[in-house]
């Protein structure tokens, strides 16, 4: 629980007088029965308009101003033909793929393909000599699209597959691969929500002894997470939502949820054990855990917002979408738990009451421990920071880019057309440089094409080819190494600073480095440069929140350096995983590079779910030291009485993460791990031994706050008064 059960609440003292909160749930607990009526008239409601306009979901990588960005533009103004995403469609025949037969059938295959919505160009391998491997086993026909890969309706992809793929069969082997592939072949996320949603119920039915008490907070959360994401898909029409913003509304919404509503049920609990009426006992834990829920709830919202400072539009619907869903689940917490202790509350007092006559928690084992730890503060610091340093250590190493292809389950068609791209071209055919040549002298292609082919890190390259109006020409460079390849991010960056620029000198031609792989490049890249800006703004503004709710300098100070240890361990343990390969054969993971808009969300989330803990843990020590000025019995006090309870919610979280790791998709595994670990680390390192050694430490100028700036600070107060 987070907040004593003796607290006062008098009649005619200023702590009877009810607050906001306290009143809402006062409401829904008397209305139970429309306050539940509103709740599945909402879900329903907008569950159906949701259904009947679909989602329309979409990846936005544009970054205007760098060089992928503006190749594309400009093969949109003079070749637009050549501006769409493109598509190869591999075929392979061990016998040859000249044999009279073979050829008949592929030949006849590209045919159809040309007639399919959204086709604007399909070249015959027969006829392009680069795009037959030199036994001639294996060829590919690039198809272009009119239209970039995320504006292309994932239906007609699969009309493409389909119609590509039905001339398989008598040795021929045909796959397709490329981003609009891969986009369409995104599955719909496994067993991971249920195993989630299974694993907190247990935990909760070890926790309250009840089924039924137990199935509270799951209720919450799904009522929460199913209006959210109904409000996203119908948002997804007027703003710009990544494809994989549902899966991680549920991730985010299913542990936020359940976290939220555990703490008021708690609350609730404890005021019944301590003598309150059923009524009494809602409003307690409304007036005071509801404020804590409040508080919490903002910080993850801010942080979440904080995204905004990143300037990359699908990451701000993302941010948006998530941030909604924290705020669903605080309404649904807040509104219509209330409405279901109305309905259920005869059956559960029961459970509770019977159950407590049984056992009785005290909180006694959490006191001697923080006993324990204040009895020896620098050696819990130290030991437990060298622990989160050491595990963050690997972030040092942390290369962002998108995986590609090749990081895809081998049964996807768009992982062995990358296979047998790289066994009869090379890796690097699976991403290549498009370099577009735009004005300059009539030599300029030729020459652009000469140097290229004699830099290091170039395998091959096309001749140039030209739009309608003669002033573009594009050439195309395959690397030697293929696409996630640190060699292959280093070779855009030396076209582009040292390669290119002496030809643009002599020729006066502008030479644009453009093509899905350095588009990833110039992604990735901008994330780093702008990840600095975004920190500030996240830890800023969650400080200045912890300033105003507990009127304290080091506190504020304290706890962003803590979270920050907490995500920078979280971050590192991706990248053993994930790009290091340390346990990636269990997890049924490939290594290569970190997904440069994982560690920003996971960054947001962890950071604002670790300000959860923090308020949690703090508001109950902030409550006693106002009452008796003691910083170490303080300690001792909020351990006691948050400690069973913030455990029991953190392992709510890390199971409902963690099992994430069951999802096909390798974005989402990231996810899933790095937030199970910084909800561990959170709740096992920073709360049971860093918080209470460094409060001791401090003392009572933790509650330190120089007068003339309280004197100017507003008030906000968790404990309602």
């Amino acid at each position: 629980m987070i907040y004593s059960p003796q607290a006062s609440h008098t009649p005619g003292t200023a702590a009877s007088r009810p607050g906001f909160l306290c009143r809402l749930g006062g409401w829904s607990y008397r209305h139970r029965w429309w306050a539940l009526l509103g709740w599945l008239v909402l879900l329903v409601g907008i569950g159906a308009g949701a259904s009947a306009v679909g989602a329309d979901y979409r990846n936005d990588y544009s970054l205007p101003g760098t060089d992928s960005q503006r190749a594309v533009d400009v093969l949109r103004a003079h070749a637009p033909a050549e501006a769409g995403a493109s598509v190869q469609v591999v075929v392979a025949d061990p016998a040859g793929l000249s044999s009279p037969g073979t050829r008949t059938r592929v030949e006849d295959m590209l045919a159809n393909v040309r007639t399919l919505p959204h086709v604007a160009d399909v070249r015959d391998p027969y006829t392009t000599p680069e795009a037959l491997s030199r036994d001639g086993t294996i060829g590919y026909s690039t198809v272009t699209l009119d239209r970039q890969s995320t504006d292309v309706p994932a239906a007609d992809i699969r009309r493409l597959i389909d119609t590509a793929q039905a001339a398989r069969g008598a040795g021929l082997r045909v796959e397709l691969g490329g981003d609009s592939i891969v986009g369409a072949e995104k599955s719909g996320g496994g067993p991971a929500e249920g195993a989630g949603l299974l694993a907190a119920l247990v935990i909760l039915v070890l926790l309250f002894g009840s089924i039924l008490a137990a199935s509270l907070p799951i209720v919450i959360a799904i009522f929460a997470v199913g209006t959210a994401m109904g409000l996203a898909m119908l948002a997804s029409h007027l703003a710009t939502i990544a494809d994989y913003t549902v899966s991680l509304m549920v991730l985010v919404g299913l542990g936020v949820g359940i976290d939220y509503a555990l703490l008021l049920f708690s609350r609730f609990r404890a005021e019944l054990l301590d003598g309150a009426t059923r009524q009494e006992a809602v409003d307690r834990a409304l007036d005071a855990a509801g404020r804590t829920v409040l508080f919490a709830g903002c910080t993850v919202i801010v942080a979440l917002l904080g995204l905004v400072a990143l300037g990359q539009g699908s990451l701000q619907g993302v941010a948006v979408a998530v941030a909604l869903t924290v705020l669903a689940t605080m309404a649904a917490a807040i509104t219509l738990l209330p409405a279901l202790l109305g309905v259920l509350g005869r059956r559960i007092e029961r459970t509770v009451r019977r159950r407590a006559a049984r056992s009785r928690h005290d909180g006694s084992g959490w006191a001697r421990w923080s006993g324990l730890v204040q009895r020896h503060p620098w050696p819990a610091v130290l030991l437990a920071t060298a622990a989160l340093l050491a595990l963050s250590a690997p972030l040092l190493g942390m290369r962002l880019g998108i995986a590609d292809a090749g990081n895809n389950a081998t049964s996807r068609t768009s992982r062995q057309a990358y296979d047998l791209m790289a066994r009869g071209f090379g890796p690097g055919f699976n991403g290549p440089l498009i370099v577009v040549v735009d004005g300059g002298d009539a030599g300029a292609a030729e020459m652009a094409r000469r140097t290229l082919a004699g830099t290091p890190g170039v395998r091959a390259v096309t001749p140039p080819f030209g739009g309608p109006d003669g002033t573009v020409k594009t050439i195309i460079a395959y690397p030697d190494a293929k696409p996630q390849d640190a060699r292959t991010q280093e070779l855009v960056d030396r076209l582009r600073s040292d390669v290119l620029p002496p030809l643009h000198r002599d020729t006066g031609a502008r030479f644009l480095v453009g093509g899905a792989t350095a588009a990833t490049v110039d992604f990735a890249a901008s994330i780093a440069a702008r990840l600095p800006l975004f920190i500030a703004v996240v830890v800023g503004l969650s400080a200045v929140l912890l300033l105003l709710v507990f009127r304290s300098l080091l506190i504020p100070v304290k706890a962003a350096a803590l979270n920050l240890l907490s995500v920078g361990a979280s971050l590192g343990a991706i990248v053993l995983v994930f790009q290091r390969g340390v346990l990636g054969g269990p997890l049924g993971v490939q290594t290569g590079p970190i997904e440069a808009f994982v560690p920003v969300m996971i960054f947001a989330i962890a950071f604002g779910l670790s300000m959860d803990y923090e308020i949690f843990l703090l508001s109950r020590m902030h409550e006693h030291w106002q009452r008796h000025r003691d910083a170490p019995a303080a300690v001792r006090e909020g351990m006691a009485t948050t400690g069973r309870i913030v455990t029991a919610a953190a392992a709510i979280m890390v199971v409902v993460f963690a099992s994430f790791l069951l999802d096909p998709g390798r974005m989402l595994k990231q996810f899933g791990l790095g937030l199970a670990v910084a909800v561990l680390v959170d709740a096992l390192v920073i709360r049971c031994l860093l918080v209470p050694a460094l409060m001791q430490l401090f003392g009572r100028r933790a509650w330190w706050l120089p007068a003339a700036v309280a004197r100017r600070l507003p008030r906000v107060a968790l404990e309602h008064r």
